[in-house]
């Protein structure tokens, strides 16, 4: 029963600055990521130079995909057959994220500071809820 009397992070006291910290955080968070808009150029990206000619590197991967597939379904123990699919799957995931661009829509200086004054002040809440309390 003496873990009752604990708080935040196993440290006595500091749970409603934590509570409180975390809720302005979060807040913050949402502001923050509210005025982000992300887009995506999958198909510019390409071998040979940024939206140069030459081979889709997308199209690279697949081909390695399907000779990983065609291995692992020949032997499902084969290792080759289990990097090459599992590699090309990470390189898929990486040229989409990489491809990725994001923009910080514009917004009043007032909206920006309240913002990033949320976001600031949780996170200092949360540490200050998280060191013991004397």
């Amino acid at each position: 029963m003496d873990y009752f009397k604990k708080g935040a992070g196993g440290t006595p006291g500091g749970v409603g600055d934590f509570i409180v910290g975390t809720i302005l955080t979060l807040v913050g968070l949402y502001l923050l990521s509210n005025q982000v808009r992300v887009t995506t150029g999958f198909f510019g990206w390409r071998m040979g130079g940024f939206m140069g000619g030459g081979v889709s590197a997308f199209g690279i991967t697949m081909i390695f995909m399907i000779i990983g597939v065609i291995l692992i379904f020949a032997n499902g123990k084969s290792k080759l057959g289990w990097a090459l699919s599992g590699g090309s799957i990470l390189f898929t995931f990486v040229g989409i994220i990489a491809s990725l661009r994001v923009y910080f829509q514009s917004t009043t200086l007032f909206v920006a500071l309240g913002m990033f004054v949320l976001l600031a002040a949780g996170l200092g809440l949360i540490v200050r809820g998280i060191r013991p309390h004397i």
